[in-house]
């Protein structure tokens, strides 16, 4: 199954382009699901018409979903939820707003995850399309992998461990309830069914993303942010696609202003994102809302292309040998060594740039190794393995 990811600032016209790709795709034969996992749903606006929690028709070969995560708490994770309105409800709110809060941090993200999973695993479909959130949920999205893993493999053991034993002394001096063996029994449960997401949402033969973009300052920094944090993570960027460029033919003065601010962001795109295939989209003379306008959206952004091709398959991670050394590459585009920290634990390599923090597990090879260099090159990460020194025998050393 096909995996295609839109994401960009708010206000781009991600959800429009994403539902434009999906409108082709059927048009073509492939048998499509858009899905939205922002919170803020617009993509039945884009459609006019009413989507629910479950799979709607829209056309044929085209069906929509706007994943709700209260929704697929109460569904799934009934015990959890419970759980949680039980804990605000003693703290004094209102049953009925502590069960609408009772969402844990990060539901969104799960159940968004889930749904891609419960798709690509289904493989009832040629192609899933994913209306993402604005970049900054995007990116926690797409890292909640990673860091459920770590915190199954890390936390979860010994803090089931301690509450057992804190529990019988704790519950009778604190006013609320603490969690139970089920409790935690639950949320194993949800955090193992994340498995084997990663290598999901990383195999580029499957998935790729997407990056929507108007040639603004504000929207292009932000691009190019995600971008990096994309690559750091394993994430192939096949197109950029920049909406709602201004027609040439314009005259009026206020127009011109911005056609001259365009066309600098637009050579600012160009070098960026070169290697990558930048899709350019006209502003429109209406608003994007209907099958049709989707229809002429999607012939304007891809031509005669097939919107469900790998536009690039570059993979932003790999490990060559050089001599007697490995050196494993990752890419950080637009960032500098400044900006990039690196630790080793446990045979595990932690790459911090930014706000975020990547857990790489070393193959063998690697984690038997030392870490000599490492050095940030044409947006590239090069960190460089050589072999341990043996330590001198306790004969050689008294010689």
């Amino acid at each position: 199954m096909r995996v295609i990811l839109f994401t960009g600032k708010g206000g781009v016209g991600k959800t429009s382009v994403a539902a434009a790709t999906a409108v082709q795709c059927a048009k073509a034969g492939y048998r499509t699901v858009i899905m939205s996992t922002d919170p803020a749903h617009s993509l039945g606006d884009s459609f006019d018409i009413e989507l629910g929690t479950d799979l709607t028709p829209i056309t044929d070969n085209l069906w929509a979903h706007e994943v709700s995560s209260l929704h697929e708490m109460q569904r799934h994770w009934a015990r959890l939820h419970e759980y949680a309105a039980e804990v605000f409800a003693t703290q004094g709110l209102d049953e009925v707003v502590a069960d609408e809060v009772a969402n844990p941090p990060g539901m969104d993200e799960i159940a968004s995850l889930m749904w891609i999973k419960h798709y690509a695993q289904r493989a009832e479909h040629d192609l899933l399309i994913v209306d993402c959130a604005p970049t900054g949920e995007t990116l926690q999205l797409l890292t909640f992998p990673d860091a459920a893993k770590w915190w199954l493999d890390k936390i979860f053991p010994w803090q089931r461990r301690a509450m057992r034993v804190a529990r019988p002394v704790l519950q009778p001096m604190i006013g609320m309830p603490l969690p139970s063996d089920e409790i935690y029994a639950s949320l194993k449960d949800l955090l193992l069914d994340l498995g084997g997401m990663r290598e999901l949402l990383t195999d580029s033969s499957m998935t790729t993303v997407r990056i929507v973009l108007n040639l603004e300052k504000m929207v292009v920094k932000e691009a190019k942010r995600a971008y990096t944090y994309l690559s750091l993570f394993g994430y192939v960027t096949d197109a950029v696609i920049v909406n709602r460029l201004l027609p040439g033919e314009l005259h009026d003065e206020l127009f011109q202003k911005w056609q001259q601010i365009h066309k600098r962001y637009q050579v600012e795109v160009e070098q960026s994102f070169a290697g990558i295939p930048i899709l350019n989209v006209p502003l429109f003379d209406r608003e994007v809302v209907g099958e049709k306008m989707l229809l002429r959206m999607a012939r304007e952004t891809y031509g005669d292309r097939d919107p469900s091709e790998h536009f690039a398959t570059s993979s932003p991670q790999r490990i060559d040998k050089d001599g007697t050394d490995y050196v494993l590459t990752l890419k950080v585009p637009f960032a500098d060594r400044s900006s990039v920290d690196l630790s080793r634990h446990n045979g595990e390599l932690y790459v911090t740039l930014g706000n975020y923090r990547r857990e790489i597990s070393l193959p063998r090879v690697l984690a038997q190794r030392d870490t000599t260099t490492a050095t940030v090159s044409d947006g590239e990460l090069r960190v460089r393995f050589a072999r341990r020194e043996q330590k001198a025998t306790t004969r050689e050393k008294k010689k």
